[in-house]
Parts: structure tokens; C-alpha cells; sequence
């Protein structure tokens, strides 16, 4: 019942339970427990998960949704994640953070912000890294936390519809086997998202294209020309292999970090 919306609620504690209630006492309620969860919550913890396997890696994910509120017009609702891993990269445990839209972001990342210390105390040997979409706030945030940064891939590939629409401009069966093999060779082959930042700028220059394709093509140029440095997917998915590889021939321990 907790994740329902008012509406359901009122709806359930009537036909299961034969009780007739407000929406607004419904609304009033949820309120004040909100309230005082949060006032508590900067001296609760999470309790964390008992592990059988060694935590490598620490990611950190940072996003945040426009939501129209009924009196101050669209403001932003922010989410956060702690996800626990092991040394093969399989996901032990997630900490889930949420709030509703506040005049800055401060009290959130506040929140993170404790959480991320508790992880940091808890597995000092761990790597930390950041995930996040092409909101600079985000990064200017993450980047002060996490040793590793990467760029959401599903942002990263969603830019290369324009270029596929680009390239075969009247038959989507072609647009989608294109994207079909780009995006599995931008997630594994290394300099990817350096060979295609620089077809679309050669598309968007040879070809004419409607001015509403050409506006898509440059959003996308300029959207790899500013995150480039953190498209290395192969090389995280390269580590993440050398790390089971490792593990299995009892060579011991190997992190999640980049070598640069």
C-alpha cells in the first residue's frame, strides 16, 4: 500500500476493507510520516547487507525528473543510488534514495552524501564510480565523490538515432540494424564514440538534411564531444573480464580501476 497513489489507497481500505476515508486525510497522513522520517532520517542508517563475496566496486548514480507541481510549475525530483559489487561485477546490494522536488538540490545530496561516507567506511579498498547522465550539476557532484566516472550508455546510444536516421534516411529496417550494431560496438569495441562523433560530423557536413535532423545531428556532435572521456565502456567491460579471469586462476584481488 505504501507505493500506491492516494486514490488507490482510498480505493483499497474501501472495497478490502470496508473503510471509508478521505482522500485529503489519505494525503494529510502520508504527509506528516514523511515528515517525520525526515527529520530522523540524518540519524538513521541504512543497515547494510551481509556479504558473502568481497565488495570491489562502489557505483554512485545521480538523476533527476521534472514533475509539475500544482502551484510552482515544473520543479525537479531527485534519485540516487548506492550499488554494492564484487569483484566480478555482480551486483551484491542497492541503496535506493529519493525526494521530492525542494529549491536546490541540497538536501538530497546531503543525504547521498552520507551515505556515500558510510560506503567509503565500510569498503575502504573499493572503487568508486560514478554514473550519471550529461546534467552538468550531476558530474560536478559525482566528480568530487567517485574516483571513475561513466556516462549513462542508454543516454549515450539514444543520440545515435539521428545519425542512423541520417545514414538510411527511408528505410527504418536500416536504421534499426544500424543502431543494432553500433550500439553493441560502442559498448565493446574501444574508440567507438570517437569514430562516430566524427561520421556524424562528416554526415551532418556531406549530406543535406531537413532542419529538424540537422538540429538532432549537432545536439548529438555536441552531446559526444562533451562526454567522450566518459564513454570507455569497453574498457570497463575489458577490466570487469580480467577481474573473473583473474579471480578464477586465484592471482587474487584486482579492482575496478582505470589505468590511465
Amino acid at each position: 500500500m505504501s507505493g500506491m497513489a492516494g486514490k488507490e489507497v482510498k480505493n483499497d481500505l474501501l472495497e478490502n476493507h470496508g473503510r471509508k476515508v478521505a482522500l485529503s486525510y489519505i494525503q494529510r497522513l502520508s504527509e506528516a510520516v514523511g515528515s517525520v522520517v525526515q527529520a530522523k532520517e540524518e540519524a538513521w542508517s541504512y543497515a547494510p547487507p551481509k556479504e558473502d563475496s568481497q565488495i570491489a566496486t562502489v557505483g554512485i548514480g545521480l538523476d533527476g525528473t521534472c514533475m509539475l507541481m500544482c502551484e510552482d510549475g515544473y520543479r525537479e525530483a531527485m534519485v540516487g543510488t548506492v550499488s554494492l559489487y564484487d569483484s566480478e561485477g555482480e551486483r551484491q546490494h542497492t541503496i535506493y534514495l529519493g525526494a521530492a522536488p525542494e529549491y536546490g538540490k541540497k538536501s538530497f545530496l546531503e543525504r547521498l552524501e552520507r551515505e556515500i561516507e558510510r560506503a567509503k567506511k565500510r569498503y575502504p579498498e573499493a572503487t568508486l564510480v560514478g554514473i550519471a547522465d550529461e546534467a552538468e550539476s550531476n558530474w560536478k557532484f559525482l566528480e568530487k565523490q567517485t574516483e571513475e566516472q561513466i556516462l549513462d550508455f542508454y543516454h549515450a546510444s539514444g543520440y545515435l538515432g539521428a545519425l542512423a536516421e541520417a545514414l538510411h534516411p527511408n528505410t527504418v529496417s536500416k536504421q534499426k540494424e544500424w543502431l543494432t550494431e553500433n550500439c553493441r560496438e560502442l559498448k565493446h569495441e574501444k574508440g567507438k564514440a570517437g569514430e562516430l562523433l566524427n561520421l556524424m560530423k562528416e554526415v551532418k557536413e556531406e549530406k543535406s538534411h531537413s532542419k529538424n535532423l540537422t538540429e538532432k545531428l549537432q545536439a548529438a556532435i555536441t552531446y559526444y564531444e562533451n562526454h567522450q572521456h566518459q564513454m570507455d565502456y569497453a574498457e570497463y567491460l575489458g577490466l570487469a573480464e580480467k577481474v573473473k579471469k583473474r579471480k578464477k586462476c586465484g592471482l587474487g584481488k584486482y579492482g575496478l580501476k582505470k589505468h590511465r
